[in-house]
């Protein structure tokens, strides 16, 4: 998974494709639980690209996004968003598996 590297980019990345933005901190420990399922959870859906997001490096972002909970994934298609699975709690393969799903085709 590539990491964002500027607000900037961020803003760019997301206008053209697929994409799912997955927002974390390395000192999160919900987010290391989902580690070791992030690779099948990515090749499981090839038709999104996948970015981690440092919560804490880009924290105007996150602001600016209304997001307050990590991990907390943010889906785009072509500049626009198409879903959001934000909160401050725990997530599963299977829920995050869920949301996936249930985004527009």
């Amino acid at each position: 998974m590539q990491k964002i590297e500027s607000v900037e980019q961020y803003k760019e990345i997301i206008q053209s494709g697929k994409h799912i933005m997955m927002f974390s901190a390395d000192w999160c420990p919900d987010c290391r639980f989902i580690d070791p399922v992030l690779p099948e959870i990515i090749e499981n859906h090839q038709d999104y690209q996948f970015y981690y997001v440092d919560r804490d490096k880009f924290i105007d972002l996150c602001v600016e996004l209304n997001i307050f909970g990590i991990p907390s994934f943010v889906a785009y298609r072509n500049g626009e968003e198409t879903g959001r699975y934000v909160n401050k709690e725990r997530k599963t393969k299977e829920q995050i598996e869920e949301f996936i799903k249930n985004l527009p085709a």
